[in-house]
């Protein structure tokens, strides 16, 4: 136990909390997290659950940690599954306590983008709107289809959809916004990328340098994205779906141990980091 990485999970309460404290603990076989000791669970002040036993609340065993409002000394790697308005906070404790930082929140603002910037002068932070190794890949895979095909005789037209649990708050979802970012500089047009949320009424023909998006929100989804390549008699479908939460938070554990592999045994020096950089798939030509 003295050799694991002492973890903090902001955001502990939440169904993605639960999940990341519940793999950490060792509550949940499906991973191996031995190299994970969960020393805080933090959540906010007036939450129903504060006070409880973060690993029975995560769905197993007493963990001795309860989900409480206050920040433990002792972390050493943070992991936020939280709300862009608790954002802020956690951001700003983790600077002050030079822990590494793990975001995996979407639906942040252009100040809050800022921010990070700002803070990842100070500590190392992995940024990304998805943490699954399924979708990171997938993005690689949208970015090489788009480059075979951008100069294609008829031209391609590119429509992302993407499917979520009713609870889902922002729309579309931070990583169907992450796919058309990274489509969008692969396309390399020499007009602006029009970038269009839905469609209705009398809209006209499609341009071709569009990138379409479509939100679909309905039952327990835990995360459906379909990036549609459509030529002049031909198409491809680009489909990567989760099954449950584990994968993001599988994802966000990997990252919280790579920003621990760092030189001289220590953490990652600061910088901001995505899943591309702990996936070694960076460099994406």
């Amino acid at each position: 136990m003295n050799n694991t990485i002492k973890l903090a999970v902001h955001g502990a309460a939440g169904r993605m909390g639960q999940r990341v404290v519940a793999l950490a603990s060792g509550a949940d076989s499906v991973e191996d997290a031995s190299g994970f000791t969960v020393v805080g669970a933090i959540d906010h002040a007036n939450h129903s659950k504060i006070g409880q036993d973060a690993g029975v609340v995560a769905g197993g065993s007493p963990i001795d940690v309860p989900i409480s409002p206050q920040w433990p000394s002792t972390a050493e790697v943070v992991i936020d599954f939280s709300l862009p308005e608790a954002l802020d906070a956690c951001v700003a404790q983790c600077v002050a306590q030079k822990c590494p930082l793990v975001i995996a929140t979407t639906g942040l603002s252009e100040a809050q983008k800022e921010s990070l910037a700002e803070a990842a002068r100070s500590i190392p932070i992995v940024w990304a709107p998805s943490m699954s190794l399924a979708v990171n890949l997938s993005m690689r895979m949208a970015e090489q289809i788009t480059r075979a095909l951008r100069d294609v005789a008829g031209g391609v037209d590119i429509e992302i959809l993407e499917r979520h649990h009713r609870f889902k708050a922002d729309a579309p979802s931070g990583t169907a916004l992450k796919f058309g970012e990274l489509i969008a500089d692969a396309m390399d047009a020499d007009e602006p990328v029009k970038h269009v949320h839905g469609r209705e009424g009398h809209t006209g023909q499609r341009t071709r340098n569009e990138i379409g998006y479509h939100a679909i929100r309905v039952g327990d989804n835990p995360g459906e994205h379909t990036i549609v390549f459509g030529m002049l008699g031909e198409r491809i479908e680009l489909n990567v779906a989760a099954s449950n939460r584990d994968c993001y938070a599988s994802g966000a554990l990997a990252a919280a141990k790579w920003l621990m592999q760092g030189e001289a045994g220590g953490p990652k020096p600061a910088g901001m980091y995505n899943m591309f950089d702990v996936l070694g798939m960076a460099d994406s030509q």
